[in-house]
Formats: structure tokens, sequence, C-alpha cells
């Protein structure tokens, strides 16, 4: 099992930066990629940005030059940068950890740190 906690989010104001972390614990040795998801009130969930164990990176095309993910492998911690937000960036962001538990698929979330971007 995979405990992930989130940290970082809060109230600001529109063209403000926020950096949100995620610390792993546990089997932490069966993560490969890591990410950042987010779900804003009546919307689904979708993804912000992953990461893979190697340093690889995706970004959602609602994030891409606005957010920074990293992760430092030794401390099982992952950060978003978030840079000039907007009001419709306001959303729970959850951080995500997968990877293979031998040849079995996991897949774990965090309890989800809420943002808001006021105009």
């Amino acid at each position: 099992q995979v405990q992930l906690v989130e940290s970082g989010g809060g109230l600001v104001q529109a063209g403000e930066s926020l950096r949100l972390s995620c610390v792993a614990s546990g089997s932490t040795f069966t993560i490969n990629a890591m990410a950042w998801y987010r779900q804003a009130p009546g919307k689904q969930r979708e993804l912000v940005a992953t990461i893979t164990s190697g340093g690889t990176t995706n970004y959602a095309d609602s994030m891409k030059g606005r957010c920074t993910i990293s992760r430092d492998n030794a401390k099982s911690t992952v950060w978003l940068q978030m840079n000039r937000l907007k009001p419709e960036d306001t959303a729970v962001y959850y951080c995500n950890a997968n990877g293979y538990a031998g040849s079995w698929y996991v897949n774990y979330w965090g309890q989800g740190t809420q943002v808001t971007v006021s105009s």
C-alpha cells in the first residue's frame, strides 16, 4: 500500500502562483509514474500533469506553459508549480501514483487539496 498526502492548496488571486506538494509513504518502491489531476465542481476529474520515475513529463493543454511538475524519487515527493493562475483553475487537486507490485498494477490517490483562484 501507498499513502499520498497533498499540501499547498489555498486561496489566491488570479495571476498568482501556488506550489502543491505530495509525499508518498509505504510501499513506494512500487511507484513508477506520479501525476496531478484536478476536479472542478460538476466536472469530471482531469489530468493536469504526469512525471515518470525517469523524469519524463507530460502536461494537459489547459495548463501547458503555466505549470511544472517535478519529483524527488529519494524523498518520494512530487510537486506541481502553478503560475499565472486563472479562476478556471479552481478545483480540488489530487495526487496520483501508479506502478506495479510484482505483476499487479497498483494505482493510488491522495485525499486532494483545494485550490481556489479568485478573479
